[in-house]
């Protein structure tokens, strides 16, 4: 079994925390092997927790996606708790006047668009602001940190979907990409980061000896972790991504459309690792609320050939061949700019090849450079083989 950064930190490197006044920065899937959570875990080994800050979905991981939180009272320690996805993304100087070094514990999913990176930028910019220092403890990449896959993001279509120029699957975990991060910002963070002990990049979580905790309400599963870098994409569509199911992100579709021809039109592509199913649902909350809608589940055969970026833009070319009348991409995105798709991409540049129909393997081209690149970049980042 792995060691959580967390966990490293309380057994060997306290001395870190010594007569200093910690803000914790969390959410519920931040947990020790026991399942504690993080500010249960620093408390009871003595760490003076004065603040606690919540991403998106809350501190509690219960709020909808997009939702701004408010600040609060943490009822169990009678701590504030100030929000990080409301009136202010970044920490400000009020926010940190009650504390000398922030740590930050957060599960990512290994995707760009998975706004805890986001809140990892903003912490590092605040903090540096503040003068305050900023330790992050380290969790897995649980869809292995051996892949790469997706473009960048361009000027101009920087959001809380696309902080950083980064790929899309970017393979590190939140500690590196703090590393990355806090290299190219000025003023620099007082950054340390405490690395798990026994992580191996081709590592998916599951083979960690560790219980997955859903890190957000449509995150239930490893397998939606799996399929997610791909079939999000569909948020910026017409299309149901399969909120507001049991499945999220692992069904798709939309009222009037053939789940048959679509699964057909998917399979005959014969896509490394997955297989299209023809499936009815009726989502209970997002788009297309209590509605029948009709689409396909991907099932995931094997994982290692399995590439769900390629896959999803496989799926977004197929929607729009197999259900014209039901497929568009949405003209404009939470944060009111360019539609959600440009923002989740990171340029207008794919939505339009799609419009005109361009081949998959053609869009793809088009970042395969900019994939080797990025990997050899982020090279002295890597903390892990």
């Amino acid at each position: 079994m792995i060691r959580l950064g967390l966990e490293v930190l309380l057994e060997n490197q306290k001395p870190l925390l010594q007569y200093r006044r910690a803000g914790l920065v969390t959410h519920p899937a931040a947990v020790t092997a026991d399942l504690w959570g993080a500010a249960a875990a620093l408390q009871a080994a003595g760490v003076n927790v004065t603040a606690l800050f919540g991403p998106e979905h809350g501190l509690r991981g219960t709020t909808a996606d997009g939702i701004e939180v408010a600040n609060a009272l943490d009822e169990r320690t009678g701590l504030p708790v100030f929000s990080l996805y409301g009136t202010n993304k970044e920490p400000t100087a009020e926010m940190l006047a009650g504390v000398d070094v922030l740590l930050f514990d957060m599960q990512d999913v290994g995707v760009r668009f998975y706004t805890y990176l986001s809140t990892l930028v903003y912490v590092l910019r605040g903090a540096a602001k503040a003068g305050k220092a900023v330790i992050v403890l380290d969790r897995p990449n649980p869809i292995t940190g051996a892949l790469v896959e997706g473009p960048g993001v361009e000027p101009g279509f920087e959001s809380f979907v696309g902080i950083i120029p980064i790929p899309l699957r970017h393979g590190l975990t939140l500690g590196e990409l703090a590393r990355w991060v806090n290299a190219r910002q000025q003023p620099q963070a007082e950054l340390s980061v405490v690395a798990m002990r026994g992580w191996q990049r081709a590592q998916w979580f599951d083979q960690t000896g560790r219980v997955w905790v859903s890190t957000s309400p449509a995150m239930p599963h490893l397998s939606t972790a799996t399929v997610y870098p791909g079939t999000c994409l569909l948020e910026g569509t017409t299309f149901s991504e399969g909120r507001g199911t049991a499945l999220p992100f692992e069904i798709l579709g939309a009222p009037g459309v053939d789940g048959w021809a679509l699964a057909a039109r998917l399979n005959s592509l014969h896509l490394p690792g997955v297989i299209f199913r023809p499936t009815e649902f009726t989502p209970m909350s997002s788009k297309h609320h209590g509605q029948e809608c009709a689409g396909v589940q991907l099932h995931v055969t094997d994982r290692s050939s399995f590439r769900p970026f390629s896959a999803g833009l496989h799926v977004l070319a197929a929607c729009r061949r197999v259900a014209p009348e039901q497929f568009a991409f949405l003209n404009t995105s939470w944060e009111g700019r360019p539609p959600h798709f440009d923002l989740l991409m990171g340029s207008a540049r794919v939505r339009q090849m799609l419009e005109q129909g361009a081949d998959v393997g053609e869009i793809e081209s088009t970042w395969r450079g900019s994939e080797s690149a990025f990997w050899a970049e982020s090279r002295p980042c890597r903390l892990y083989d």
